[in-house]
């Protein structure tokens, strides 16, 4: 899998990401699908909650696939093998959708692309937690987030 750096941020706090997303709005171009990698607790959730701009939305874990403001999300961290991509059917949900949000799903990217309708664009956001970062407002740590274009080898 190849990715290009469109666009980095670095020391972004919660309070920031409206920013971040009027950017990656931007930066991105419609429809695409958005593979958002990063350890537990870095914050591919709350970057999806301000992208869709309702902090209600969670992370579809049990169910795999929520929808929200043509918008699909989906979560494949209890996805195992490849076959289970295609059970899916994502062609089917991403119909009439500007984006699709995808956590943990970099092992499965030359699948994603495979089941991707042609017209989706596909990036990759890769949010990493700044240790021993603090903010006075009680932010929590501050993170960095790397956007990348994907293609396949």
């Amino acid at each position: 899998m190849n990715k290009k750096i469109i666009r980095e941020w670095k020391k972004v706090y919660k309070s920031d990401l409206p920013y971040i997303v009027y950017e990656l709005k931007e930066l991105t171009k419609i429809p695409a699908m958005i593979i958002l990698e990063g350890d537990l607790g870095a914050g591919k959730t709350t970057f999806t909650q301000n992208f869709i701009g309702d902090k209600e939305t969670f992370s579809p874990t049990y169910s795999i696939l929520s929808e929200s403001k043509g918008i699909l999300h989906a979560d494949l961290y209890r996805i195992e093998q490849n076959e289970e991509i295609l059970q899916l059917e994502l062609p089917i949900y991403l119909e009439d959708k500007q984006y699709f949000f995808v956590e943990w799903g970099m092992k499965f990217a030359r699948r994603l692309l495979r089941e991707l309708p042609e017209n989706f664009t596909p990036y990759l956001l890769e949010i990493s937690i700044i240790e021993n970062s603090s903010s006075s407002n009680e932010e929590g740590p501050s993170r960095n987030f790397v956007l990348y274009s994907l293609s396949e080898d």
